[in-house]
């Protein structure tokens, strides 16, 4: 298998597209959890960098449903809660700064660009197991309010269950930083939904009033569809075993 790096925030993910490979997003709170949720739905999936006019048209464009921002409380945003609850929707423009602003940029590169979560961190072990390319995890983080990293614990556990996972499966070749990544995972492997719901971005989300949201990005290994970035759209790919169908 080839080797296993792990990397921070759209930096490191300009970094990994200039490698090729595997590129794996994690951004627990909320991109690739919500993405996860939308896909196990049926769900084709637009990753959008900017929520302003430009992802009006992209949606028009493309038939589908806008996200909107949390704020509105109404239809489907990026919570997950909201996609969960959503009926008739089969294409979505999902943006987000983080995540599926990474995503985007990586979009039409050398990389194969793939969603993880918590939710299907198995999964994607399983979908990576036995390929000899470089694999990148790249753990999305949040923004301070100058517009740089604010590295964010969550997308650490999120990016160390993938890598766990490929540890478990005997396929790993670790990067030093990768192998922190895997044991910051295992530290909280045992109690994610209370670590989640404690941690600074999981505070916020709750003071926000989607506490719900957070219960759903801890819902561990709970999805065998892996997204995978084909053009501009996320698609499934459903892992049984190892590989995928």
């Amino acid at each position: 298998m080839g080797d296993i790096g792990f990397e921070w925030g759209p930096t490191g993910a300009a970094a990994t597209a200039e490698r090729g490979g595997v590129a794996v997003v994690v951004d627990v709170l909320s991109f690739t959890t919500t993405l996860s949720v939308a896909i196990d739905d049926g769900v084709t999936v637009y990753p959008f960098g900017w929520k302003d006019e430009r992802a009006e048209a992209y949606a028009v464009e493309r038939d589908a449903v806008l996200a909107r921002g949390r704020s509105r409380r109404a239809g489907v945003s990026l919570s997950p809660a909201s996609v969960r609850a959503a009926t008739g929707v089969r294409r979505l423009v999902l943006p987000s700064p983080n995540g599926s602003a990474i995503c985007s940029a990586l979009a039409g590169g050398g990389s194969t660009v793939v969603g993880a979560s918590l939710r299907n961190a198995a999964a994607v072990a399983r979908w990576l197991a036995g390929r000899r390319t470089p694999i990148v995890v790249i753990a999305a983080g949040e923004r301070w309010p100058d517009g740089s990293l604010r590295p964010a614990v969550e997308d650490l556990w999120g990016a160390g269950a993938v890598i766990a996972g490929l540890v478990d499966l005997r396929a790993a070749r670790l990067s030093p930083e990768a192998r922190m990544a895997e044991q910051a995972h295992r530290a909280v492997a045992g109690r994610l939904a209370e670590e989640l719901h404690a941690c600074t971005s999981g505070q916020e989300l709750v003071a926000m009033g989607f506490a719900e949201d957070v219960t759903i990005a801890a819902e561990a290994d709970t999805s065998d569809r892996v997204p995978v970035l084909v053009g501009d759209a996320f698609v499934a790919a459903e892992v049984t075993g190892a590989g995928t169908r």
